[in-house]
C-alpha cells in the first residue's frame, strides 16, 4: 500500500497511529505531496477527484481518502479492532472521531486563513468563531475524559491526533489550562510508540 501524506497533516497522522497500533505501519509507502486549500496537487489529483492528504492507493492501486474511511479500511484488513462492531461502544467512538476531526477542521480553517491569505483578507471574525468551536470542543473532550481511561480505540486516537496538533501548532492557546482530566490522559496517551513514531517535526 502507499499513502500520500504531509508531515504536518493531523488527519494523515491520524492514519500513521492507527496503522502502528494495527501492525500494518511496515506495509505502508510514503509518497511526498503537496496538498494545498488553493493549489492542488496534479499527482494526487490523478488518483483521487478531492487531491487531499492522506490518499491512501491499496495494493490493487485503488485509491481510498479521507481519514475516516482509510482507518476503518486499515482496521478492517487487520481483524476490526479500532472500531467496535455495533453497540454504543461503536456510536461513542464514531461521535468521538467526529468532535475531535472538527476540531481540526476549525483548526486548519485559522490556519488557512492565517497562511494562505493576505493580511488584509483575513476575517478576525472568522478565526474568532473557528477558536469557538476548538474551545467547546476541548470542554466536551474534558467532561468525558474520565471515560477514556485505558481505551484504544478511533475515538481516543482521533482526539489524541487532535491535541497533538494544537500543541503543534496552536502552543498558545494553552488547551490544557483548566482541563486536567484530559490534560492527564493525554499526557500518557502521547508516550504510547504509535504516538511517538507518528510525531511530526518540529514546526
Amino acid at each position: 500500500m502507499k499513502l500520500f501524506h504531509s508531515h504536518f497533516s493531523p488527519f494523515v497522522r491520524k492514519v500513521l497511529i492507527c496503522a502502528h497500533e494495527l501492525g500494518l505501519a511496515e506495509r505502508i509507502e510514503l509518497l511526498p505531496s503537496a496538498v494545498h486549500p488553493v493549489e492542488r496537487d496534479r499527482t494526487v489529483l490523478a488518483h483521487h477527484p478531492l487531491a487531499q492528504a492522506p490518499t491512501l492507493l491499496d495494493d490493487a492501486g485503488e485509491a481510498v481518502a479521507d481519514s475516516r474511511v482509510i482507518c476503518e479500511y486499515l482496521d478492517a484488513l487487520a481483524g476490526n479492532r479500532l472500531f467496535p462492531a455495533r453497540g454504543p461502544e461503536r456510536w461513542r467512538a464514531l461521535n468521538e472521531q467526529s468532535v475531535a476531526d472538527g476540531l481540526l477542521d476549525a483548526a486548519l480553517l485559522i490556519r488557512y486563513e492565517l497562511t494562505a491569505r493576505a493580511g488584509a483578507e483575513r476575517s478576525a471574525a472568522w478565526i474568532a468563531g473557528q477558536q469557538a468551536k476548538i474551545a467547546s470542543a476541548l470542554d466536551w473532550f474534558e467532561a468525558r475524559a474520565e471515560s477514556f481511561a485505558e481505551r484504544l480505540d478511533i475515538g481516543t486516537i482521533a482526539t489524541a491526533t487532535a491535541l497533538g496538533y494544537l500543541d503543534l501548532r496552536f502552543p498558545d492557546l494553552a488547551w490544557a489550562e483548566g482541563r486536567p482530566g484530559l490534560a492527564a490522559w493525554y499526557a500518557a496517551f502521547a508516550e504510547r510508540p504509535s504516538m511517538r513514531e507518528t510525531r511530526p517535526p518540529a514546526a
